[in-house]
C-alpha cells in the first residue's frame, strides 16, 4: 500500500559512522555503511532504502521524520546518506529472508539523482527479483525507466507520485523531482514493457491541487493510463513538514497561510476538510469507473 504512514522499522535501522563525505552541487553526500538493508515494514512485507535523505527537496516530504533518528545539520533536501554496502548486505540477508513484497522506497526516493551514478537500487532490485520477491516501486524520478529491463524480469509494479499536473506548481513544491510529463512517460513505458502500474496522487495541495477540476483531471489521467491502482493522499502535519510548507506559502501564496494552518492543526477544520476531499475524490472516481482501483489514504 502506498501511504504517508511512516515506516518505523526503517527509522530504527542502524547506520554505522560515515567515513566518506563529498559534495554534489549543494548536496552533502556521506557514504554510510549499514548492518541491514531489507527491513520489515508496516507498508509491505519489507522496505528497501539505499539512501537516507533525498535530493529532490520536496517541500511537503514526510520522510523528514528520519531526521529525528539520524540528525543532520543540513536542511532536508541538502544531504544524502548513501548506504554504500547495500548490495553486499542484501546478499547476506537474502540467505535467510523469506520472499515477500518489498516497497522501494519508503523513506527516500530510490531513483534520486545519485542513483544514476551508483546504481545501488538497480542492483538490489535485481537481486530481489532473482530470489522471487515482489517489488512495489514508488518514485518521482524518470531514472526508473533505465531499470525497466531488470524490473520486467520478475514481478514488479511501477508507481509514480503526481501532486499536480501544473508544471509551475510542481516546480515550486518539488523543485528537483522529474517534470510531470516525464513521470507520465514512465508509466507509459512501464506498461509497454508489460509491467503493472500504479499512481499516487498526493499529497493533494489544499486549495491548489485539490479542486474538483484538478481531481477530475488527475483521475482522468489514471483512467487513460489504465493503471492497476490509484492512491490519493492529503497533506499531513508530519514532523518538520509545516515549517517547510509555511516558508514556501509565505513566499508564493501568503493568502493561504491561515487556511493551511487551520486545515492542518484545527481538529474540526481538518475533519471537515478531509471529509469533503474524500467525497470529491470518490465521486469523481465513480464517474470515471475507477472506484474498484481507488485507495484513499487519509
Amino acid at each position: 500500500m502506498y501511504s504517508s504512514k511512516t515506516d518505523s522499522h526503517e527509522a530504527g535501522a542502524t547506520l554505522l559512522p560515515a567515513d566518506v563525505v563529498s559534495r554534489r552541487g549543494d548536496v552533502i553526500v556521506r557514504e554510510t555503511p549499514v548492518r541491514s538493508i531489507l527491513n520489515r515494514s508496516g507498508i509491505s512485507d519489507y522496505s528497501l532504502n539505499c539512501y537516507t535523505g533525498c535530493a529532490h527537496g520536496c517541500v511537503y516530504c514526510y520522510a523528514r521524520f528520519m531526521q529525528r533518528f539520524h540528525p543532520h545539520s543540513e536542511p532536508w533536501g541538502r544531504f544524502v546518506d548513501v548506504k554504500i554496502n547495500a548490495v553486499e548486505v542484501l546478499k547476506r540477508q537474502l540467505r535467510r529472508a523469506r520472499p515477500g513484497s518489498v516497497f522501494v522506497s519508503s523513506a527516500c526516493d530510490g531513483w534520486q539523482p545519485l542513483e544514476a551514478e551508483l546504481g545501488l537500487t538497480r542492483r538490489c532490485c535485481e537481486l530481489l527479483l532473482e530470489r522471487g520477491f515482489e517489488i512495489y516501486v514508488l518514485t518521482k524520478s524518470a531514472l526508473v525507466s533505465r531499470d525497466l529491463d531488470v524490473l520486467s524480469g520478475g514481478k514488479a509494479c511501477i508507481g509514480v507520485t503526481l501532486t499536480t499536473l501544473d508544471e509551475s506548481v510542481r516546480n515550486e513544491w518539488e523543485p528537483h523531482a522529474a517534470p510531470v510529463a516525464e513521470r507520465i512517460a514512465v508509466l507509459e513505458s512501464a506498461r509497454e514493457a508489460g509491467l503493472e502500474t500504479s499512481v499516487m496522487f498526493g499529497p493533494l495541495l489544499p486549495f491548489i491541487s485539490d479542486t474538483p477540476a484538478t481531481i477530475s483531471a488527475l483521475l482522468a489521467l489514471a483512467a487513460d493510463l489504465d493503471v492497476k491502482s490509484v492512491y490519493v493522499d492529503a497533506l499531513n502535519p508530519r514532523s518538520g513538514v509545516w515549517p517547510s510548507v509555511a516558508a514556501l506559502l509565505a513566499r508564493i501564496r501568503p493568502d493561504l497561510l491561515g487556511a493551511y494552518r487551520r486545515m492542518l492543526f484545527d481538529r474540526r477544520e481538518r475533519a471537515r476538510y478531509l471529509s469533503a476531499l474524500s467525497a470529491r475524490v470518490r465521486t469523481c472516481a465513480s464517474r470515471l469507473r475507477l472506484s474498484d482501483r481507488l485507495h484513499v489514504c487519509f
